[in-house]
C-alpha cells in the first residue's frame, strides 16, 4: 500500500489567488491578515501571490473560477464572511457557493479553498478570525483561531497532494 499525503509545502509552482470579499471587511480583513501570515511562516513568497477584493462572498466564484481557468494559478483561497440576519438570506449565499467552490475544484483538478465564516453571529464570527493561533479543536467545545490561516495551510497540503498525483 502506498499512502499519499500533502505536507506544508512552500514551492508552489503557480500563483496562489486570494479572493476576499469586502461585506463584513472587518472580519475579512483579519482572514486575509491570517492567511498571509500563514504563507509567510510556511516560506511562501509574498510575489506569488495575488490578492482580489469582491463587493460580497456571492462575487467570490465568478472570480475564483476565471483564475482557475489561468494556468499560471496553481490554486484560490476564497475570503468571506456571512452572518445570519433575520432572513434566511444567508442560507442561500452559503450554499450557493460552496457548491459553486467544490464544482470548479473538482472541473479545474487545482484546490479551491473554503474560507468562507458562515456564523450565526458576529462574535462567532471575531472568534474565527482572531489574530492568534488558540484553540482549533471542535472536540474541545471552542473553536478559536483563523480561517485564513487554517485554509492558507490547507491549501498547501493539497498543492503538494497535487503534485504528488501527477
Amino acid at each position: 500500500m502506498t499512502v499519499f499525503e500533502g505536507k506544508l509545502n512552500p514551492s508552489v509552482s503557480g500563483r496562489i489567488g486570494i479572493v476576499v470579499a469586502r461585506f463584513n471587511e472587518t472580519i475579512t480583513n483579519r482572514l486575509l491578515q491570517g492567511a498571509l501570515k500563514k504563507f509567510a511562516a510556511c516560506g511562501v513568497s509574498e510575489e506569488c501571490i495575488d490578492v482580489f477584493y469582491v463587493p460580497g462572498t456571492f462575487e467570490i466564484p465568478t472570480v475564483s473560477g476565471k483564475l482557475l481557468q489561468k494556468a499560471e494559478y496553481a490554486g484560490v483561497l476564497a475570503l468571506g464572511a456571512v452572518i445570519k440576519g433575520e432572513t434566511s438570506h444567508d442560507e442561500h449565499i452559503n450554499r450557493a457557493v460552496s457548491l459553486m467552490f467544490a464544482k470548479q475544484g473538482a472541473e479545474s483538478g487545482k484546490p479551491v479553498m473554503f474560507g468562507v465564516l458562515t456564523c450565526n453571529n458576529v462574535e462567532q464570527a471575531l472568534a474565527r478570525s482572531a489574530e492568534d493561533d488558540a484553540v482549533q479543536d471542535k472536540t474541545q467545545k471552542a473553536h478559536l483561531g483563523n480561517k485564513g490561516a487554517d485554509c492558507a495551510g490547507a491549501l498547501l497540503e493539497m498543492l503538494d497532494l497535487m503534485s504528488k498525483i501527477g
